[in-house]
């Protein structure tokens, strides 16, 4: 609770203010809330709400039936619910709300060559040129094992400098990697949280296993965004496994692109890059105390047939 707290001041502070976001607290404007309503936590200086309160923020993505991204929703055609009982939403912006990303890549023996040069060349222009100054980014490169290269920054000429010095080697644990990240994201600045995987091979040499990852990633806010090459003719023992990437992105809210080379990587962060620049950032108040227990969060639109909705599964509290 404390960390949901942080981040949403720093983001107060840093903005000047909501307005300055579009990060809007629904509740703040009403001052006698009616007999059985929910009653509104006030902003208050150094803390967004009074103590005892709990956000629960969570980002959303909604794409139409032809799978293009729906940008003009409203806060009332959204419905939050946890654990199957709805909440009153009392935090909500359609503009766009600055992110802290980690970008994991593969770094192992397969990647050497062309491989890497366009891996990195992608990576640096999704950093670079699609990604807002505001934004902060965080680096890690795995290959039998993870190294964090550099913490959260918002300096690119940091990332670009560590980028730059990397060289394949080694074995693939990509479970591991991810496993590694998640932590990170506890210090981060920003409310919205996204990690970026990128990978070209089968996992030989992580600990945790898919179903033990799949539970982390569906307990928090991390959207992941896997990329994975997935070279044609690869052999099966060495070869990208493409459902695990989309079940482990799927359990988060993002999304995986599959693609056939690492040419492709540029228009994969393209994408994802308008995805991440089209969300919408929801927050509730929940209505019982936390009490350390795992519950399940379900975000859907009331308007629209056909809009599909990703957002995080769930929270403990």
């Amino acid at each position: 609770m404390a960390t949901r707290r942080r981040f949403m001041t720093d983001l107060l502070l840093a903005g000047g203010g909501v307005a300055a976001t579009g990060w809007t607290p629904i509740a703040a404007a009403q001052s006698t809330p009616q007999r059985g309503s929910v009653r509104p936590r006030p902003i208050i200086v150094n803390d967004i709400f009074r103590i005892g309160a709990e956000l629960v923020p969570t980002t959303v993505t909604v794409r139409d039936g032809d799978g293009r991204l729906v940008t003009s929703l409203m806060q009332e055609d959204f419905a939050v619910a946890e654990a199957g009982t709805a909440q009153p939403i009392t935090q909500f912006a359609r503009e766009r709300v600055p992110v802290s990303l980690a970008l994991v890549l593969d770094v192992s023996d397969s990647m050497r060559g062309p491989r890497m040069d366009d891996a990195r060349n992608a990576l640096l222009t999704f950093a670079e040129d699609l990604l807002k100054p505001e934004d902060e980014a965080a680096l890690l490169v795995f290959n039998h094992a993870t190294r964090v290269l550099l913490g959260w920054t918002s300096e690119r000429a940091r990332l670009r400098e560590a980028l730059e010095g990397v060289r394949p080697t080694g074995g693939t644990a990509i479970y591991d990697s991810v496993d590694t990240a998640l932590p990170l994201f506890e210090t981060r600045r920003h409310p919205r949280a996204a990690m970026l995987l990128v990978s070209d091979g089968a996992d030989t040499a992580s600990d945790i296993s898919v179903i033990d990852l799949k539970q982390k990633l569906g307990r928090g806010d991390v959207f992941l965004y896997g990329i994975a090459v997935d070279t044609p003719n690869a052999r099966a023992a060495t070869g990208i496994n493409p459902q695990v990437f989309r079940e482990l992105s799927a359990q988060s809210g993002g999304y995986a692109e599959i693609i056939s080379s690492t040419a492709d990587i540029g228009a994969a962060t393209s994408r994802i890059a308008d995805e991440l620049n089209a969300q919408y950032m929801l927050g509730y108040t929940p209505g019982t105390p936390g009490d350390g227990r795992y519950r399940s969060i379900r975000v859907s639109v009331q308007k629209g047939l056909g809009y599909s909705v990703r957002s995080r599964r769930g929270v403990v509290r």
